[in-house]
């Protein structure tokens, strides 16, 4: 991982433990995003990693005006910064068919489009859109192996993308293809596997348009695959990266090739040094990610050895060889594992700019509901 400035001159104003971004970090991480794609018009990212409205509205400065996102807060979110070309990669179902019916009344300026791979919610949303006197776009889900959601390409998976074409209130929006399987750490065995996937794509894609089905676009990798799709020239291709932002120490381990920083860490203080071996800090599951082992979930660069042995709400346990060197109220900067649902267990981030707290950034599409 790449040398990079982590100084915070005063850290008095942050409550530990305390979601920071650097933003230096997340500017060249953007840079990085921009450069791989080739084109800032094929990138589609995903809001997932930040969930905040000021990191949209930088985004939407560089030219990036598509955007992605998995619930209709971070869609609200999308919309209330500026957005106006949004996929919500969900599949549609229960309420949120009629929240979807709200969300194209409130933004009739938008272009929303959402993912679905079977026939009932489709007819539902068609009955809402139309009794509403509304349409919005949908992108058949794809499964390409990972098995998760999606349909396998075939003729079930085409006679619903038909749907899309005869329906009202419905419009065919093209092909979502996630292929969340292929963490390969060879960039050779990855390259072989995403590509098998395109293939998939493009091949059904060539299908339907040979029965004069029309198939805008095709929506498609995440954060390991990015690289590997933005190698393919084909106008219908949109790139979905999904941590790329901010990243995280578990992509950084997975992906090696991938040229990004952590740009979110978070300050924590040792509050206890209950044995020879081992201190305590305030930084609980309350504050990380807590899917990864617990061996995952944070790592801190300034003690590389340190071993996580107890993890509870609000304390995090380590053993380290030199424990006796700290002191309650000592700081560390720890890295998340996984920064997608660790930023979502966060009010707002501390920015750092110039090794100073510039400002707060709300995290404001964490919770399922805002107003929609």
């Amino acid at each position: 991982m790449a040398e990079c400035n982590l100084t915070i001159q005063d850290t008095s104003s942050i409550v530990s433990p305390g979601l920071v971004v650097f933003r230096e970090i997340m500017n060249a991480n953007l840079s990085e995003m921009l450069r791989e794609s080739g084109d800032v018009s094929r990138l589609r990212p995903h809001c997932k990693t930040h969930k905040m409205k000021a990191v949209t509205k930088i985004q939407l400065e560089l030219g990036i005006t598509k955007h992605k996102c998995a619930t209709f807060a971070e869609a609200e979110m999308l919309a209330e910064s500026g957005v106006k070309d949004i996929l919500l990669g969900y599949n549609l179902v229960g309420p949120n068919i009629q929240r979807a019916v709200s969300f194209v009344q409130r933004y009739p300026e938008i272009q929303f489009i959402a993912t679905a791979d079977h026939e009932i919610p489709v007819r539902q949303l068609s009955e809402a859109m139309s009794t509403a006197g509304q349409s919005m776009a949908l992108l058949l889900d794809l499964d390409s192996g990972q098995h998760r959601t999606g349909i396998a390409a075939g003729e079930a998976a085409n006679q619903i993308y038909r749907l899309f074409h005869e329906l009202p209130g419905i419009e065919p929006g093209g092909i979502h293809l996630y292929d969340g399987q292929n963490h390969q750490t060879d960039l050779g065995e990855r390259r072989e596997a995403v590509l098998a996937c395109w293939q998939i794509a493009s091949d059904f894609r060539n299908q339907l348009e040979s029965q004069g089905l029309s198939v805008p676009r095709i929506v498609a990798g995440g954060t390991g695959s990015f690289p590997v799709y933005a190698s393919i020239s084909d106008p219908a291709l949109e790139l979905s990266p999904g941590t790329n932002t901010f990243f995280d120490n578990n992509y950084g381990n997975m992906f090696p090739d991938l040229q990004y920083i952590p740009a979110a860490r978070i300050l924590t203080r040792v509050i206890s040094r209950p044995t020879e071996d081992t201190i305590t800090v305030d930084l609980g599951y309350k504050a990380c990610a807590s899917d990864p082992d617990v061996g995952k979930r944070v790592v801190f660069p300034d003690l590389p050895h340190a071993q996580p042995i107890l993890q509870n709400e609000e304390h995090l346990v380590l053993r380290l060889e030199n424990a006796g060197d700290f002191t309650p109220g000592d700081e560390l900067l720890a890295i998340p594992g996984h920064i997608c649902p660790t930023s979502a267990l966060h009010k707002s981030a501390y920015v750092i700019e110039n090794e100073r707290v510039t400002e707060n950034w709300e995290v404001s599409s964490r919770d399922r509901w805002l107003t929609i």
